[in-house]
């Protein structure tokens, strides 16, 4: 039995879940089977913007960067929350891909990526730990400096 809930960890923290993003094209934001929740990518968006635009090592700083992953993070979580309605139904956390808008010559993007690994801990302890890749790529929409995809698993019905 959890002894405190998911969203208080997070208030802990000083973090707060903002408002799951819609669709910007014909898809779903997560589609679930079974127990596992497979996210649409999501990314460093508050109150309707992105919070920083343009490549990591570029424009965009690696401390910005790891701040964008950890807002496309909180992004996430909104949309798990919308789709189950708790954080606590929450198994674990299977799998996070990470796509850097990176400038030429940039090869941090594992660094920036922790921004979302060590949250994802901070909020769900060992439940949070998943597997993970980094991906490099030369342009995201709308320049975003991140997009992240996740896999969760769910507590059984």
């Amino acid at each position: 039995m959890l002894t405190e809930t998911t969203e208080t960890r997070i208030a802990e923290l000083g973090l707060q879940l903002p408002p799951p993003a819609r669709p910007g094209a014909e898809y779903v934001p997560s589609k679930r089977i079974g127990n596992l929740l497979f996210l649409s990518g999501q990314g460093p968006i508050r109150d309707g913007v992105p919070l920083v635009v343009g490549q990591v090592g570029g424009e965009v700083t690696l401390e910005e960067g790891i701040e964008a992953a950890r807002q496309a993070t909180l992004n996430a979580l909104a949309v798990i929350k919308a789709a189950v309605g708790s954080l606590d139904l929450v198994e674990e956390i299977i799998q996070v891909r990470g796509f850097v808008n990176s400038a030429p010559g940039f090869f941090l993007q594992p660094q920036v990526m922790n921004g979302t690994s060590e949250l994802l801990v901070a909020v769900f302890g060992e439940r949070g730990r998943h597997v993970r890749c980094a991906l490099g790529t030369s342009s995201l929409p709308h320049n975003i400096p991140v997009e992240i995809e996740m896999i969760v698993a769910l507590r059984p019905d």
